[in-house]
């Protein structure tokens, strides 16, 4: 199997593609302006999410009909700004990014997969669209916009073999919580009811197993230690 993953360079996505090529997948990553390390270079090619062309490129480099195709697209960007204060101009860019360069990178394999009668794709939501966070609306939308799509999408191509599903991420011990300052941090960690960041494990589990499901299809599983 080919397993596509975008934003594999650093935080989620870079741990999902270290444990895949582990474990003998064919697999392949984009990165933008985070370089991967030169041990992993081998794996990836530079693809700006926004632009139709690079990914249009990257997915024919890479796949094709013949071979069962799984994307997981852990491509993303934030920034937290209260909705009052928040720059329109920014908001649309970080749209661009989370909600349509996901779709650009659905919308150009989805035919390979088709064709091949199968296929796996794999969507990065967020306990933030669930829960109301403030400063993160332009987030929470790109994020929750994901589950309207990702619905869309698996009913139109479920006769293909194809699924499409989200995870929907709570607090986890790896990317950009390294950033949150202690104190902070404690304050996320009492909010969880199991009382502890979650692991990375955790979303490598959720992601083989849906790759291995036939039946699952237009869901969102939540992997958040219990946060609502």
């Amino acid at each position: 199997m080919k397993i596509l993953i975008t934003g594999a360079s650093r935080g989620i996505g870079h741990y999902l593609l270290q444990k895949i090529k582990d474990e003998d997948f064919d697999v392949c990553g984009t990165y933008n302006k985070t370089m991967p390390e030169d041990d992993l270079i081998r794996y990836f090619q530079r693809v700006d999410i926004r632009d139709d062309d690079q990914v249009k490129k990257w997915i024919e480099s890479n796949v094709n009909s013949s071979e069962r195709i799984a994307l997981i697209n852990c491509a993303g960007t934030n920034f937290n700004a209260l909705a009052h204060k928040t720059d329109s101009d920014k908001f649309l860019e970080l749209l661009n990014v989370n909600l349509v360069g996901t779709f650009r990178m659905i919308h150009a394999v989805l035919p390979f997969m088709r064709e091949k009668g199968f296929g796996r794709i794999i969507n990065f939501s967020s306990v933030v669209a669930e829960k109301g966070v403030p400063g993160t609306s332009a987030y929470a939308a790109s994020k929750s916009a994901l589950w309207g799509m990702t619905k869309a999408i698996a009913v139109e191509n479920a006769e293909k073999g194809i699924t499409i599903n989200n995870l929907n991420l709570g607090y986890f011990d790896i990317g950009l919580i390294s950033e949150v300052p202690g104190p902070m941090l404690e304050g996320i960690k009492k909010t969880i009811p199991v009382q502890q960041l979650g692991q990375p494990e955790n979303i490598l589990n959720a992601v083989k197993f849906l790759i291995k499901s036939d039946y699952i299809s237009g869901t969102a599983l939540d992997i958040n230690g219990g946060l609502y």
